[in-house]
């Protein structure tokens, strides 16, 4: 009876294990702030954003994504094509870590177990909780007043391929949406001011 159940936890595992692919890598990229401080163009990435992932593919079109992200943000109203932020003349510096989970949508079968290259593009969304330092302003400087969280929406599209069999190269662009006001010190909770 012991052998019967040994084979067949065996049987199980092999077919689990085949059913299943996981995938982790590292990603690094540029990362820039839209906000109410600084330049208002979208994508203009002025810093450097580095991360790690982690994907199961469920099935050829669908995996589940955690990631970790880390980067600085910048924003300067010297940069903006806005006169009132010219004259406003704001400036901050911060750094974002931030903690992702969703799920990635494949518009075409992209079945790893098969050897030929593939190409599709993606769209992936979820969840994130971002820290970051709250900052204020005064007398025209940036303060930091303490360590905060936040949960954010990371929206991104991409296009990735399996250049080799165990090696997937994949480009993005995302956005995140965040549930704060205050990633530049523009909008400050310090009872002190």
């Amino acid at each position: 009876m012991n052998r019967l159940s040994l084979v067949i936890v065996l049987v199980l595992s092999i077919n689990f294990a085949k059913a299943q692919i996981h995938e982790i890598g590292i990603f690094g990229g540029g990362s820039n702030y839209v906000g109410d401080v600084g330049n208002t163009q979208y994508i203009n990435p002025n810093k450097l954003a580095l991360g790690i992932l982690y994907k199961w593919n469920r099935s050829p079109r669908h995996s589940y994504r955690i990631s970790y992200t880390q980067s600085s943000i910048h924003g300067d109203d010297a940069d903006s094509n806005e006169s009132s932020r010219n004259q406003r003349d704001y400036q901050f510096k911060n750094s974002v870590k931030e903690i992702s989970a969703g799920l990635e949508f494949n518009f075409f079968d992209f079945n790893l177990h098969e050897l030929e290259t593939q190409i599709t593009p993606y769209v992936y969304s979820g969840v994130s909780y971002s820290f970051y330092d709250e900052q204020y302003f005064i007398y025209g400087e940036t303060k930091t007043d303490s360590n905060k969280g936040t949960l954010a929406i990371p929206m991104t599209v991409g296009i990735k391929t399996n250049i080799l069999p165990s090696f997937v190269l994949g480009f993005e662009v995302g956005a995140r949406y965040s549930f704060t006001d205050n990633l530049d010190g523009s909008n400050p909770k310090n009872d002190n001011l």
